[in-house]
């Protein structure tokens, strides 16, 4: 049994959550789990071989085989899938990201994020309708109810100046700890026997 699948989702107060489709097509991903709440509304087209069950208080997950390790694999992945919806509706995920080095400056802008990173030109980034992008001096933080789109930005954002491991310049996330690296020792000629 998937110790994680198992566990039922807990719908807090606020928050609903409907299962729809499914009209006998067979064909994969007709069935789509919508969860609405205070931040706003999430869509999940669900497995054919995963089983949801949507009651007044809680979501419940299951999987037609038991046995088959594949079918485990979905149980506990569409299970942790639903709760990120669920938190993402109620409370919704936030990363944030530092930019370090001399003369580089973030500024945001509705709909867009500039960034001066030390190349002979600012690098203009869209940033997704559902996403909030907010910058304070070099931290960036990005805000959304969709924990993957807001992963995926953050991950393109530091994709533009990785951290570089001597002086620890690019952007970084804010709990990422960079391993730094010595610089060239010079040898002092003539130091005497």
């Amino acid at each position: 049994m998937s110790r994680i699948g198992k566990k039922p989702v807990i719908l807090p107060s606020g928050v609903n959550a409907v299962k729809s489709g499914g009209a006998g097509s067979g064909s994969a991903g007709d069935l789509i789990l919508t969860v609405t709440g205070p931040k706003g509304t999430l869509v999940l087209p669900l497995h054919p071989k995963v089983i949801v069950t949507v009651n007044e208080k809680e979501i419940l997950v299951d999987v037609k085989s038991k046995d088959n390790k594949h079918e485990k694999a979905l149980w506990g992945l569409f299970r942790a899938l639903i709760q990120n919806l669920v938190e993402g509706v109620t409370k919704g995920y936030e990363k944030k990201l530092e930019v370090v080095g001399v003369g580089f400056k973030v500024a945001a802008t509705p709909g867009k994020l500039t960034l001066n990173l030390g190349f002979s030109h600012p690098i203009i980034v869209d940033v997704p309708k559902e996403l909030t992008v907010a910058v304070d001096k070099n931290t960036i933080s990005i805000f959304g109810s969709d924990k993957q789109k807001v992963g995926q930005f953050a991950a393109e954002i530091r994709e533009l100046k990785k951290p570089e491991p001597y002086k620890g310049k690019g952007i970084k996330y804010s709990d990422e700890v960079v391993l730094r690296k010595a610089g060239k020792v010079v040898k002092v000629v003539g130091g005497g026997k």
